[in-house]
């Protein structure tokens, strides 16, 4: 069968969802990959794994109604041409635009995946609830034009439940995007305790609360590690440079941008350190678990399923830089915790995690097995 993969995020295709575009290919399918870079940046990289790479129009932060009758003009347009036999569509405006336009060509198996409702959702004030009642009636008619719909919480899925977004037999729970347990493998703890965060830097991400919770710890065991990786972001809640560069000039940050590889820095660290507001399920919290370290995240919707509070790390209140600072000074004190932890850590990626088992979830729900 050809299968289309959509994405708003070309780096997201590559870097998430290429294990499970792999097992479509090793089980004899097609896979064509749509996402929003040039294609002179992205085809060969995708054609070394045997995935056609086709660009997309799409605004992935914008609300001009203009760009988005055009990303479904090109989405339609390519049902019509490709004629896929299924459509695996995540992230919100190809979600809503490729549903829809795959439904317009006549195509029924559209599988869709809601990777953690973004902050528009979940946030106050008149703009954001106008956004939001437009999204809603959107996410209806995508969860109707859609088979099934995959989401990685229960949080996520009760929202939609109780908004009456979506038929309760269309909804199918995943763990997540799954960790290559054959790519990220444990890797013995650094002697000096050393905390790490990997994220786009917005605010919803919860990097101002890590910024301020490290400024506090190395004001008290100077020796501590923070290290922070990843790339600024268009996201209207992203943190600007010049909001960094002070923790930098401090000597309270490694700050290292946006990195292909992430393992290197993992490997630094001997505890992973993600306060998000909401997610998905976050896939670098699995690849940190995966190699065996102790997590502290957020008790918020996606972050808490990765975590049971006291056993693998600890779940802080979101925004709670007092509560977060008080679990990263425990695991500096503590490193026989700090140790037990990361070894649970391990054990739940394998036993929960597994890339293998997602993607074969995943699978029998398209009947691709």
């Amino acid at each position: 069968m050809k299968i289309a993969v959509l994405s708003s995020h070309t780096s997201s295709l590559f870097w998430f969802r290429m294990d499970m575009m792999k097992d479509f290919i090793k089980h004899g399918h097609s896979v064509i990959a749509l996402g929003p870079e040039p294609e002179l940046n992205w085809r060969s990289k995708f054609e070394e794994y045997g995935i056609q790479y086709k660009q997309l129009f799409v605004e992935r932060n914008g609300i001009n109604p203009f760009n988005d009758l055009r990303t479904y003009r090109e989405l339609k347009q390519f049902m019509k041409e490709e004629k896929p036999d299924k459509v695996f569509a995540y992230q919100a405006k190809t979600v809503v635009y490729g549903s829809l336009a795959a439904k317009s060509n006549g195509i029924t198996e559209v599988y869709t995946l809601i990777a953690g409702l973004g902050s528009i959702f979940r946030g106050e004030g008149l703009k954001n609830k106008i956004i939001k009642t437009i999204m809603k009636t959107e996410y209806r008619l995508s969860c109707n034009a859609s088979k099934k719909v995959f989401f990685q919480n229960n949080d996520d899925k009760n929202e939609f439940i109780n908004n009456g977004l979506i038929q309760e037999e269309k909804i199918e729970i995943i763990n997540g995007s799954g960790v290559n347990l054959e790519k990220f493998k444990p890797e013995p703890l650094p002697d000096i305790p050393a905390f790490l965060f990997i994220g786009r830097l917005i605010k919803d991400k919860g990097v101002m609360e890590y910024l301020e919770a490290c400024k506090r710890v190395k004001a008290e065991y100077p020796e501590v590690r923070c290290l922070l990786v990843g790339p600024y972001d268009s996201n209207p809640s992203a943190l600007k440079p010049e909001e960094l560069q002070p923790f930098i000039d401090q000597d309270i940050i490694e700050y290292f941008g946006e990195q292909a590889d992430v393992r290197p820095y993992l490997k630094q660290c001997s505890t992973y350190v993600l306060p998000s507001y909401h997610e998905g399920t976050p896939k670098t919290v699995l690849e940190a678990m995966a190699i065996g370290r102790s997590i502290i995240t957020s008790d918020a919707p996606g972050c808490r399923e990765t975590v049971t509070d006291g056993y693998n790390g600890y779940l802080v209140p979101v925004k709670d830089i007092d509560g977060l600072t008080d679990k990263m000074k425990a695991l500096i004190e503590n490193s026989s915790t700090s140790k037990l932890m990361a070894e649970y850590s391990l054990r739940l990626a394998r036993e929960k995690y597994d890339v293998n088992l997602v993607n074969e979830s995943i699978m029998k729900t398209m009947q691709l097995i």
